[in-house]
């Protein structure tokens, strides 16, 4: 019995410590603005066949969290369709990974209050790291919450450029 629950006991600290150092590598991610902004880009973008590191995006994200594209039907309206990472995940994992897909931000405007922030990130696509013409550029709405220990991404609401709504200036690099 005694040798039964020092087993247990061992497994227990020995499967704990990996999981605490992965959430010490990721404490560093979500630290300030910056790292989950920068983490968020990172992680989702890679190479063709590249898996992606769907455990530290999970953890990006507040609980209650929602990824919220817009997009506009061909009736001419306008649609959202609201997801949890989760969703996202199960949604778009595979195509990443199949075809490629860099996400780098251009350009950032930064608004905090107290422990919230507001951050409008515009974004270009490539499917190759190297490609220097995007298929696709927009503009993601980032909502942070800081909980005294890290920041949380709450929502990211984004729509991609058009012909219509193209980009403002003052939302693109000088």
């Amino acid at each position: 019995m005694f040798k039964t629950r020092l087993t247990l006991l061992l497994l227990l600290v020995f499967t704990a410590v990996p999981a605490q150092k992965q959430k010490n590598v990721y404490q560093e991610k979500v630290k300030d603005l910056d790292s989950i902004i920068e983490t968020l880009y990172d992680v989702i973008s890679g190479e063709k066949g590249i898996e992606r590191d769907w455990d530290l995006f999970k953890y990006l994200f507040h609980p209650k969290a929602k990824l919220i594209p817009s997009r506009q039907t061909d009736d001419g309206s306008m649609s959202l369709k609201f997801m949890s990472p989760k969703d996202y995940i199960k949604a778009s994992g595979n195509w990443l990974v199949e075809n490629g897909f860099f996400e780098k931000e251009i350009h950032r405007e930064v608004d905090v209050f107290g422990n919230i922030a507001h951050v409008f990130s515009t974004y270009a696509s490539f499917q190759k790291q190297n490609d220097s013409t995007p298929f696709i550029r927009g503009i993601n709405s980032i909502q942070l919450l800081n909980d005294g220990e890290r920041w949380w991404i709450v929502n990211i609401y984004w729509m991609n450029e058009s012909e219509e709504h193209p980009i403002p200036q003052k939302y693109l690099p000088n």
